[in-house]
């Protein structure tokens, strides 16, 4: 029931007011306040059957500076001092607590750019609950290497920012969402072809240098964003085929207490939309970058490591894989080199130089193959790259790999190679069998006297 207050579910005075989102502030510390936000969330799961949550702006709930105009550096100091809101930590635990408790298999992503440790700690060791983290810096990062030219991009920073995350704390990550989709900015696909997208899309048109280096970069930019971003990733409505205009809603103008009028659209709904026809166009070159992201997909369903014991059953994906290692970030080549599980990922940034008899460090010996092409011609690529031929591991250290292999890297292209085997593995005394897609296979019985796997490398980043 209403109070009469100008707080009621809301802080009081100025602190019951966002000063940049225009928007209410909740008292956590009220009791019908976590009635109402708890029930909530959970009508939610029932009702409709939700497989979790996206809790947003979560940065601006746990601090009461709500972390504006505020550069954290990691400082423990700046996660447990006076300006954390204990009663906003205190919700979130609670309703993470409640929604893993009533449906252990729902997801809890939170977005917080703060890096709260224990962010992703279960509730019951200590921790605020969160399945995963929504990596935000990431797309960030992207649209501000995008205003660079190709000579100033640097291999190091594009690593640091996609690795830059606590140990064992699953991320979310992503090369664009809707702040950089909305009207004021542009998607990574208008930043890197600008208005070329307009005339040279259409298969039946040559192509511009313009297009040629957005397609190759767009592949690219996605699919290190997914090798080395987190354990999860997301597309934003369009990003998988490179979405050519932004969104903008049906709006009015807008008078600021200062005066200032934010002039709107005429309540337009001409970019209101999402053109996903683009992508299924077979005659424009839309359907080549979408039929990228369903192969980066696809590879990480086919190459992870399926096992199978007399009491569990998993697959473990190269996104989910503690095996991350970065073995190069050459400067001077722009390429960048990791293993993810059991592939390599060789990605060469360079807007002229292809190499030839290129070596890339690994980890296990053996025979390689090409499982994902930027390059091939399906994608949009110029298919410099036979798929047929076979890379050999040779012995000896290189960048700090106990093993290399040779490789031919065309400039501007992606490649994830992967071992080839022709017998079982054994992991941690458990069989791994190759499982048809339909069929969950039966227990297998232990293998006795395996030898176990090489420890994985730490996260260089």
């Amino acid at each position: 029931m209403f109070d009469g207050t100008d707080g009621h579910y809301f802080h009081m005075g100025s602190r019951g007011h966002h000063s940049v989102w225009d928007s209410r502030l909740f008292n956590y510390g009220s009791w019908e306040v976590l009635r109402y936000l708890l029930s909530n969330a959970r009508w939610w799961l029932e009702e409709y059957k939700f497989d979790g949550y996206r809790f947003d702006g979560v940065t601006s709930m746990m601090y009461i500076h709500h972390g504006l105009q505020v550069g954290f550096t990691g400082n423990y100091n700046e996660y447990f001092g006076y300006a954390t809101d204990v009663d906003a930590l205190v919700y979130l635990m609670l309703v993470n607590d409640m929604i893993h408790g009533l449906y252990p298999e729902a997801v809890t992503i939170g977005e917080d750019v703060s890096g709260m440790p224990t962010f992703c700690i279960p509730v019951q060791d200590g921790g605020v609950g969160f399945d995963y983290r929504l990596h935000m810096a990431i797309a960030d990062k992207w649209i501000e290497i995008l205003k660079k030219r190709d000579e100033d991009w640097k291999m190091g920073e594009i690593v640091h920012t996609l690795t830059n995350r606590r140990w064992m704390e699953k991320c979310v990550a992503y090369a664009e969402s809707h702040d950089q989709a909305l009207v004021g900015d542009k998607t990574i696909a208008f930043w890197l072809m600008d208005k070329d997208m307009y005339e040279f899309m259409a298969l039946d048109r040559p192509s511009t240098a313009l297009i040629d280096r957005g397609i190759a970069l767009h592949k690219m930019i996605r699919l290190v964003t997914m090798g080395l971003g987190g354990e999860g990733y997301l597309n934003f409505m369009g990003n998988e085929f490179g979405h050519p205009e932004w969104i903008d809603f049906p709006r009015g103008d807008q008078r600021l207490p200062n005066g200032v009028v934010i002039p709107g659209n005429g309540y337009s709904y001409d970019k209101c939309r999402r053109r996903f026809d683009l992508g299924d166009a077979d005659y424009l070159r839309y359907r080549g970058m979408q039929e990228f992201d369903q192969a980066m997909q696809h590879v990480e369903e086919k190459y992870g490591v399926s096992i199978a014991g007399a009491h569990c059953f998993a697959v473990l994906y190269f996104m989910t894989s503690e095996h991350t290692y970065i073995s190069r970030k050459d400067e001077k080549d722009r390429v960048i080199v990791f293993e993810r599980g059991n592939l390599v990922f060789v990605f060469n940034f360079h807007w002229n130089n292809s190499y030839f008899d290129y070596r890339v460090g690994c980890a296990k010996p053996g025979k390689y193959k090409i499982v994902l092409d930027s390059d091939d011609p399906l994608f949009g690529g110029f298919g410099r790259l036979d798929h047929n031929a076979e890379y050999f591991s040779f012995e000896g250290w290189y960048d700090d790999r106990p093993r290399s292999f040779m490789v031919y890297a065309p400039n501007r292209t992606a490649v994830v190679y992967a071992l080839v085997e022709d017998e079982p593995k054994v992991v941690n005394d458990l069989e791994l069998v190759e499982i048809p897609e339909t069929v969950k296979p039966a227990a297998a019985e232990p293998v006795k006297e395996s030898e176990p796997d090489e420890e994985s490398e730490p996260l260089d980043s």
